[in-house]
């Protein structure tokens, strides 16, 4: 006996067809980054619980918050029990480098609705928005921008909260000699090397890391958020004059 035709499952469109495409494409351009992410998350996981955080609460602020920086910053003026606003003071100080990060992105979806962009936003990571910039540099349209995203985005942050849980439940078994804080940054730099792939991004790499130890000592980490702007900045203005040579007979 044959199913009615309605009955049938419909064949996946076109459309349907490349995003999945696109998604499994932004999978595999963030592949290599999940080790180095889930790694970092672990530090940041047992860094909470080391800082006095029982586990219910060093788990919500990784469910909650999702921005290991802002973390790691605002643990010792918890630690310390600082005022309440200066430790949202010292997450939004360092956190504003997603403000330069959403307005890069915002031309590319400014066409979502409002919600659909907060869950991004919420999601956004700095490795997924350098890759996704780095595969559609230009705000034209093109088939496939949002899965390629969502490709770079859900399992970075899968990724970050595997790793994180994982510390917060390791935190108080794990000896400080391990030195698992050096092992994260080993991972984040690791990973960040691939993404400078040219004179511009080179420039402002080396820029911003020398404005992050010349503003090492300003308060509420704000030389980080001088090293982000300034580098990126510089390699704005350096891409900008290689174009410009560029064009000249």
């Amino acid at each position: 006996m044959s199913l009615p035709e309605s009955a049938l499952p419909a064949a996946p469109s076109a459309a349907d067809a490349h995003d999945q495409e696109a998604w499994r494409a932004g999978f595999s351009a963030g592949l290599p980054t999940l080790f180095g992410i889930a790694a970092w998350g672990l530090v940041v996981g047992i860094a909470m619980v080391k800082a006095g955080l029982s586990i219910p609460q060093a788990l919500g602020m990784t469910l909650l918050v999702f921005a290991g920086s802002a973390q790691l910053a605002s643990l010792p003026l918890i630690a310390t029990s600082a005022p309440v606003w200066v430790i949202f003071a010292t997450a939004l100080a360092v956190n504003l480098r997603f403000v330069i990060f959403s307005a890069l992105l915002a031309p590319h979806f400014s066409h979502l609705p409002w919600r659909q962009r907060f869950a991004l936003g919420y999601i956004s990571g700095d490795i997924s928005v350098a890759l996704f910039l780095q595969r559609f540099p230009v705000e034209a349209p093109a088939p496939g921008k949002l899965s390629y995203l969502k490709g770079l985005m859900y399992p970075n942050w899968a990724a970050w909260q595997v790793g994180s849980i994982a510390g917060v439940f390791l935190g108080s078994v794990v000896p400080p000699q391990w030195g698992l804080g050096f092992a994260g940054t080993l991972a984040i730099v690791c990973i960040m090397v691939p993404l400078v792939i040219n004179k511009a991004a080179l420039c402002g790499v080396l820029v911003a890391g020398a404005v992050a130890v010349a503003a090492a000592g300003l308060p509420y980490k704000l030389g980080l958020l001088a090293a982000v702007v300034v580098g990126m900045l510089t390699a704005m203005a350096v891409e900008e004059t290689l174009e410009r040579f560029k064009g000249r007979p």
